[in-house]
């Protein structure tokens, strides 16, 4: 007997292009704005020199304090410059960046960090897991802020540091997320069998338990990413953040401040960047959340 034609044929490009569009349609129109800032910002760091029209550091005392382009500035500086007669478009662009990568190391350090400790609480239960919730513990009780302040007033201030430093914000919130699930993934029938058939540790957490629970730990990335940001503009408000001649967005809003009544823009455009980034990521991860966690559907 032959088979029909139509169960052999492949699957045309018009049957994906409109799959992709129901799915797309699916996106609340908020969160397709969010996701298209986010790859703005993505853009604007992975290209910021040749997007810059200007160095950072390329001052012109003439020019200083020159408004933007809608408060009628010049075309040539649209987002006005700053005491200095810096471009201020072209720092802002650079500031993307550098928030944009201690942001990101920081919470790739933190998500890491936290999922081996949750990894080893489980795992040998015991003095080991009491030594990970007293850490945590003390993780949770202390304000982050000024665990930052003290390290950064002792140690000295520098790029490496800081970023390492940001990678210990909200470790303990992986450890307590991945030692829970662990554990109820060990009384699992799919992790006991893989027990059973001889695998070690290291392949039964990075290769079957760790692909269960990854969403929740994306989800969980979500809200650390603007938590660092905002820690970082922060500690860069206070002085304590990068330092020049490299430039953030916390930064470019500690030097504008002094400048508020006279030059706003100086201080309102990193700062909108900052609000409008943290809340893209926040509104991303609440919709990620929704639909990735099974019991929310």
């Amino acid at each position: 007997m032959a088979l029909n034609d139509t169960t052999l044929s492949a699957p045309t490009p018009a049957l994906g292009l409109r799959k992709a569009w129901r799915r797309l349609r699916s996106v609340p129109p908020l969160v397709t704005l969010c996701i298209a800032w986010l790859v703005l910002m993505i853009v604007t760091a992975l290209a910021a020199n040749l997007l810059a029209p200007y160095s950072i550091t390329a001052f012109d005392l003439k020019a200083r304090l020159a408004p933007t382009l809608l408060l009628g500035g010049k075309l040539a500086h649209p987002l006005g410059t700053d005491e200095l007669g810096r471009d201020v478009l072209s720092r802002l662009i650079v500031s993307i960046r550098m928030s944009l990568l201690i942001a990101f190391f920081g919470t790739l350090i933190s998500t890491a960090l936290g999922t081996t400790l949750g990894f080893l609480a489980a795992h040998f239960r015991g003095k080991v897991e009491q030594l990970v919730l007293i850490a945590i513990d003390f993780q949770a009780s202390m304000p982050f802020m000024i665990i930052a302040l003290s390290v950064l007033a002792f140690f000295g201030n520098s790029l490496l540091l800081f970023v390492a430093l940001m990678g210990f914000n909200s470790w303990e919130r992986y450890a307590r997320i991945t030692r829970g699930l662990t554990l109820a993934a060990n009384e699992q029938g799919y992790a006991s069998a893989v027990r059973q058939l001889g695998a070690g540790p290291a392949r039964i957490y990075g290769l079957h338990i760790l692909p269960n629970i990854a969403s929740t730990l994306i989800v969980s990335m979500t809200l650390t990413f603007p938590e660092i940001i905002l820690l970082e503009s922060g500690l860069s408000f206070l002085g304590l953040g990068v330092q020049p001649p490299l430039t953030s967005l916390g930064n470019m809003v500690g030097y504008g401040r002094e400048y508020i009544t006279r030059a706003p823009w100086i201080m309102l455009a990193p700062a909108a960047v900052i609000v409008m980034t943290t809340f893209s990521i926040s509104l991303l991860g609440d919709w990620l959340r929704d639909r990735l966690d099974p019991t929310l559907r």
